[in-house]
This record gives C-alpha cells, structure tokens and sequence, in this order.
C-alpha cells in the first residue's frame, strides 16, 4: 500500500473534490492525507482574475507543495489550470465528468428570460459576461468574486437578481436544489474543462501516476484536451473571453468553440468541427483546428 497527500485549496468544494478523490484512492489499496492551503486566487477576491494574474492563482501554492515534496498530488477543477503547466509538472488524470453547463441561481426568477430589463447579474467570468449579453444585452452584469459560498451568500443578501455558476460545483455540494434554470451549451458554451477534475503531478513520479491510472476516464480526457488546444492556441486566459466544449459522437469528437470581446457585446464569433478521435494528439489536432476557423472568423 501506497501513502500519498493531497494539496487541495481549502474551499468546501475544493475539499470536497479532494475527499472524492481521496476515498476512490482508498478503494485501491492507498492511505492518502489531505494538505489543505489558501492560494493568491483565494486571497484577492476585490479584483477579477483578468487584472491579478488568471488561473494561475489557484493552482501556484499546490505546485509548489509538489515541488516541496509536502505533496504528491493535487486536485484541480480542470477549468482552473492553466493550459501550459511549469516545467516538471504535467496532468496525470482527468475524471469522469459532472454536469459542464452553466446554472443560473436566483431567489425570485425561474429563467433568465424572466428577469426584468436592468436585472443585475453576477459573474466573475468574462466567458459568461460576453455570453449572457448575446443573450440578453439589457441586463446588467456586476463582478462576483469570492467561493461557491461567498457567491451564494452575496445572492441571498440582495446584491444580485440572479448569478451564474458552473452546475457541476452546485450538484457536488448537494446544492442542485439552487438552481434554477441550466443552460443548454447552443445558448451558453461552457468553458474549456468546465465539470472535470485533473490530477496534477510532478514528471518525476511514475508512481503516482501509476496509482491514478484506474480512476481516469478517457473519454473525458479526449474531450477536455480538444477543448484546451482551442484555448491553448488562442492564448487562452482569465482576460479572454474564450468557450469550448466537445462531446462524442460515436467515434466522432464534435467542438464547438465560441470567442466574444468584452468591450464589443454584438461580436459573438463561433467555430465548431469534428473528426475522428482515438487520442490525446488527434484532439490536440481538432482543438488547433476549431482555433483556426475562430481566428479566420474573427478576421472578417
């Protein structure tokens, strides 16, 4: 039997994610202890990630842990990790799935087609903010930084109309019961990775990987990576609006990609493709192309 520690952020849905994989490691034999830690992304919470530094924040303290050896592996939500990782470091396992779609949670409205002109909104998503506005330009869309339960808690004390959160985050908690509508990604793509976990290692520890083998769920793995090659050639970032999402269809990976510029609500540039894909290269290869045709489309 193996002993391995978790770095995890500190947060309930960090540390939830962390359990979970803590117990599926447990089933195969591992003693595994959690290293709980606050990261620069948990800390600055009065300004968007754009303007601090991007998703980097999050996983930066984790990494370190790993280098350190205090740590062997740590637990990410997928759409958190930057698309290059350091030298040293690489993705070791992505998970199963949870919902990957957007949630919209509010106290008083059943539907975003609900909410009167000049709603205010909440968000800390650029991704969202340029997708709501194709959706509905009038309402107004206010920055949400803070947890799942911070953002929760500003909703409940009449900040916002409603707010929107990932599903996958609500549903993991046991929170589904707050949501209020799910949006279909034809009206609202999720982010590249939205819904998965990743499980980030040092290169040097085979070992580690080796124990993470059985709890990798490929197809996953083949979808998310298409839709991070889409973000990693678009120079993808907390400060650009980017979303990507793939699903299979029979041996058939369909992404879509959709790019907005804040400051331009109505310019909405959307991009989608499929091809057959058996691996981790050939979706690296459709994500590069999906990337292509939304950088030709944003050209014209």
């Amino acid at each position: 039997m193996s002993q391995f520690t978790i770095a995890t952020r500190e947060s309930r849905l960090a540390l939830w994610q962390a359990e979970h994989v803590k117990a599926l490691l447990a089933q195969h034999g591992h003693g595994v202890a959690l290293l709980g830690m606050t990261t620069k992304g948990d800390q600055i919470l009065d300004r968007a990630l754009s303007k601090v530094g991007g998703k980097g924040l999050f996983v930066k303290e984790l990494e370190t842990a790993l280098e350190e050896g205090r740590a062997d592996l740590a637990v990410h939500s997928l759409k958190d990790v930057p698309m290059e990782l350091p030298e040293g470091f690489e993705l070791a396992c992505v998970m199963e799935r949870e919902d990957p779609r957007d949630a919209l949670v509010s106290n008083r409205f059943g539907q975003l087609a609900d909410l009167p002109q000049g709603a205010v909104v909440g968000t800390s998503s650029l991704r969202r903010v340029v997708l709501l506005r194709a959706l509905r330009p009038d309402l107004k869309i206010e920055p949400l930084r803070g947890n799942l339960d911070t953002r929760l808690r500003k909703l409940d004390d009449g900040q916002y109309d409603a707010i929107v959160l990932a599903a996958a985050g609500l549903k993991r908690l046991g929170l589904a019961a707050r949501i209020r509508q799910v949006f279909e990604p034809a009206d609202m793509l999720p982010a590249a990775g939205q819904g998965a976990l990743g499980i980030e290692v040092r290169t040097q520890r085979p070992d580690v990987a080796a124990a993470l083998a059985p709890l990798v769920h490929q197809t996953t793995w083949l979808c998310v990576a298409a839709e991070r090659a889409v973000s990693r050639a678009m120079g993808g970032s907390c400060s650009m609006p980017l979303a990507a999402y793939a699903t299979f269809d029979g041996e058939y990976l369909q992404l879509s990609a959709a790019w907005g510029d804040p400051d331009q609500p109505g310019v909405l540039v959307r991009a989608r493709s499929a091809d057959v894909v058996a691996d981790l290269g050939q979706a690296a290869a459709l994500g590069e192309a999906v990337a292509a045709r939304l950088r030709a489309g944003g050209a014209r």
